[in-house]
């Protein structure tokens, strides 16, 4: 075979299974965005050919009318999506301002039982959530914190505060230790190097690691059900409302499913950019 034909015939064949492969993984959102899109004399028909409606939209935005009728829960949705903005951007927010030190102490400095302690902030991520899910509860409704966006925030560093720093930490190790020495003899104190040259070269990885913190957090459906109620409750917890005794609405389900999933896609957008390692990573290496 002439290896220009076999060549074309390579690229054909890999270019076909990346797009098969693409439709497979993104099938689950096609399908949940069309189910979000259907009645509910529609809603368990197999057909891709059907009436579209917005009805679901306008019931979880602007009030569910069954809700009145006991038929569903009432769901306060607009709230709820406020709650999960609040809680998982304020974990976000504190697990930077708590990872970043933390992230570049474990990758500069050497000290007894320094993998030790890195290996215990992994074993948070790694912890079965149901495990101390019981004595978090007992604790909170003793220290006040059950149901408060406090409460929420702070055990959410369970899920996103472990992930930022073992991220982060490859990150400052790829930095060369050059660099820093470099800037202290020409005069600049530790705080400039840390905030003028360091940030800005690990700037891909907190991109990458805040937007997973984000969607770890945002996606969290135990410790919000567990820990908060009324007043904080998320919209991983409110999609339950949707699910009575005798019926469950499904469609409703997939278009809160839709809407929430629309902050997660947005903040990746807009840092996509930053996701790409900057060129000046081992620049004097060697």
């Amino acid at each position: 075979m002439h290896p220009r034909l076999r060549k074309a015939l390579t690229s054909i064949f890999s270019d076909g299974f990346l797009i098969i492969y693409f439709m497979f993984a993104l099938f689950p959102i096609l399908w949940m965005i069309l189910v979000s899109l259907k009645s509910g004399t529609e809603l368990f028909t197999t057909q891709f050919v059907f009436t579209p409606t917005l009805e679901n939209y306008q019931a979880i935005l602007f009030g569910d009318p069954r809700a009145a009728a006991g038929v569903v829960a009432r769901v306060d949705f607009p709230r709820n999506f406020l709650n999960s903005l609040i809680v998982s951007s304020g974990a976000v927010v504190i697990s930077l301002a708590v990872g970043v030190p933390a992230a570049y102490a474990l990758a500069r400095y050497n000290f007894k039982g320094k993998e030790t302690l890195a290996f215990t902030f992994l074993s948070f991520r790694f912890a079965p959530e149901l495990v101390v899910i019981i004595p978090l509860s007992l604790i909170y409704r003793q220290l006040g914190l059950y149901d408060t966006y406090f409460g929420i925030i702070w055990v959410y560093q369970l899920v996103t505060l472990p992930l930022l720093i073992w991220v982060l930490r490859s990150y400052f190790e790829d930095i060369s230790p050059d660099i820093e020495q470099a800037a202290m003899i020409d005069g600049y104190p530790w705080y400039q190097i840390f905030m003028r040259i360091l940030l800005p070269l690990v700037r891909p990885g907190l991109a990458a690691a805040a937007l997973l913190a984000f969607v770890f957090a945002w996606n969290n459906f135990i410790f919000p059900l567990v820990l908060g109620a009324s007043t904080v409750q998320t919209v991983t917890v409110s999609a339950l409302g949707y699910i009575s005794s005798a019926q469950a609405f499904f469609n409703r389900m997939a278009a809160a499913a839709v809407i929430a999933s629309v902050p997660q896609m947005m903040l990746a957008l807009s840092i996509q950019r930053y996701l790409i390692r900057g060129l000046s990573f081992g620049a004097v290496k060697g």
